[in-house]
């Protein structure tokens, strides 16, 4: 039962899956966008003729390869999770999230996979032409893949397309097309991919900036920069405006989520953007205390980005966990009533169908059908526990933000140097460009901390919280599986790094 849980186990089991997902998540977005710069640098040596872009793409390609490899082990862990430590999650939503899982794995991994092997080893056995459509389909089926393992997400964020069976105490789908075309899978895909892009293309400059450092393969470097920074500059642009998209779809979807990114407490019209700020470790729900120890605010601007009006009502965290009748919101305090008649109900409906009592269960599956929205807040520990972790949302979501800025700017001043001439003796950009590489790998975590941590404390947001979706089992083995894999994701993470630098020092073939 619920109010028997060991706390300490579902924490080990969040730390354990956060951390698979973490480390997965260092190599799926290189290999979205790495296998579209592929495709480009593939497509001009099919257009030029010229033998040094088949080079420059037989590099890229290599480095493609060696990350793909290793995200494809740390992505098979992460699915066997739901088996292991989220058990109950995968009985109560299997119906639904399995469905967008099996669709990647017959239609797009095997899609990738099939064209993968013609890729790397059909350059002297196929066509020039059926080698550019091999590299092509596979960054077509990087993107398909991505695209089923977020629309699964999406559904977490925002659960459509299903209903709950009372017989069967499971949430079954009903249609799978509202699934798919949900505003929130879509956007989760539009902004993921579009920021794997952009990674990849600060990676490509980040090694083609090492190497003018270091005065090798000029040509080859200004080439792959070139390219990069094109592509680069245009999914930073696309990044920031799905991102401004995505926080208008949170607003009405995952208010809380939006209220925690701003340490927002107390809803206003005309609620304006902190563009930096301190908020105020010891600030409590419903407490008198500022919820800022320090901040610089951007008038009305919060507003704008949630509601489209510059003088729109965005809520708090008081006000969407206490209620606001002014603005309609009813509080999560109401919402845990009625999900604790839900489940007093479900019970009962239960026990009634064993017992063989018609009557009864008519009686108490109509109560239930009531109450059936809140079923998952029945399952809360308190009304403060829907509050995500306010501090760490807050500064995850600048520090995205704050790259994002970075990226556009660089991605500018390198195409800026490129046609002046000048780039491969402006040292400082080019240190830069280096460390941006590194930097693309922060602001890709910080954005999955955003979306996730910033989903607390829900498995599927509204519906099933994360302390009912976790499996049966001790403290002991979940803590055990999770230094295990810290230290086989560890060793992984440098087998990689050191395989790609051994690659990155030897360079570019025929140079």
């Amino acid at each position: 039962m619920i109010e028997n849980l060991d706390l300490s186990m579902v924490n080990w089991a969040r730390a354990t899956f956060a951390l698979t997902a973490m480390y997965h998540w260092i190599f799926v977005p290189l290999t979205l966008g790495l296998s579209f710069l592929c495709a480009f640098f593939e497509s001009i040596y099919v257009k030029t003729g010229n033998q040094q872009w088949k080079n420059l793409t037989k590099f890229w390609m290599t480095l493609f390869g060696i990350n793909f490899a290793i995200g494809v082990a740390t992505g098979i862990i992460l699915e066997f999770e739901f088996g292991t430590n989220w058990s109950n999650y995968s009985w109560i939503v299997g119906d639904i999230f399995g469905a967008p899982l099996a669709i990647e794995g017959i239609l797009a991994f095997f899609l990738e996979a099939t064209f993968f092997a013609v890729m790397f080893f059909g350059w002297e056995r196929v066509s020039t032409r059926m080698h550019l459509f091999s590299t092509w389909m596979v960054a077509v089926g990087s993107s398909l893949s991505a695209l089923w393992i977020l629309v699964a997400n999406g559904w977490m964020q925002h659960p459509v397309g299903m209903t709950f069976n009372p017989d069967s105490a499971r949430f079954e789908m009903h249609n799978l097309w509202e699934v798919i075309s949900s505003p929130v899978a879509i956007g989760h895909f539009v902004h993921a991919t579009s920021s794997g892009f952009l990674l990849a293309s600060l990676f490509v400059v980040g090694i083609s900036s090492w190497y003018l450092l270091r005065n090798k393969h000029k040509k080859f470097a200004l080439r792959s920069i070139t390219v990069a920074c094109v592509f680069g500059l245009l999914s930073s642009i696309f990044v920031a405006f799905s991102g401004d998209e995505h926080a208008f779809i949170t607003s009405t979807t995952q208010p809380m989520k939006l209220a925690a990114m701003e340490a927002l407490y107390t809803g206003s019209s005309g609620a304006g953007l902190v563009a930096m700020g301190v908020p105020n470790p010891f600030k409590q729900p419903g407490d008198e205390q500022d919820s800022f120890l320090f901040k610089i605010e951007i008038p009305k601007i919060l507003s704008l980005l949630a509601t489209r009006d510059f003088n729109g009502f965005v809520p708090g965290i008081d006000d969407l966990l206490y209620g606001n009748t002014t603005h309609n919101i009813m509080g999560v305090d109401e919402k845990i009533g009625y999900g604790k008649q839900a489940v007093t109900a479900l019970g009962a409906y239960k026990q009634a169908k064993k017992d063989g009592d018609t009557t009864g269960a008519t009686a108490a599956l109509e109560v239930f059908d009531q109450h059936r929205a809140y079923l998952g807040y029945g399952h809360l520990l308190s009304v403060e526990h829907a509050v995500p972790p306010v501090s760490l949302t807050f500064y995850a979501f600048r520090v995205m933000v704050s790259l994002g800025t970075f990226f556009i700017l660089l991605f500018v001043l390198y195409l800026y140097l490129l046609k002046r001439g000048t780039l491969e003796r402006n040292y400082p950009l080019l240190l830069l460009g280096v460390v941006g590489m590194f930097l693309g790998y922060v602001a890709q975590q910080a954005g999955w901390i955003v979306s996730e941590v910033g989903r607390q404390p829900w498995a599927i947001q509204d519906m099933l919280p994360v302390t009912l979706a976790r499996s049966n089992l001790d403290t002991g083995t979940v803590m055990t599986t999770f230094f295990l894999f810290l230290l086989l994701f560890t060793a992984l993470l440098i087998a990689e790094l050191k395989i790609m630098t051994h690659q990155i020092a030897i360079g570019p073939e025929g140079e």
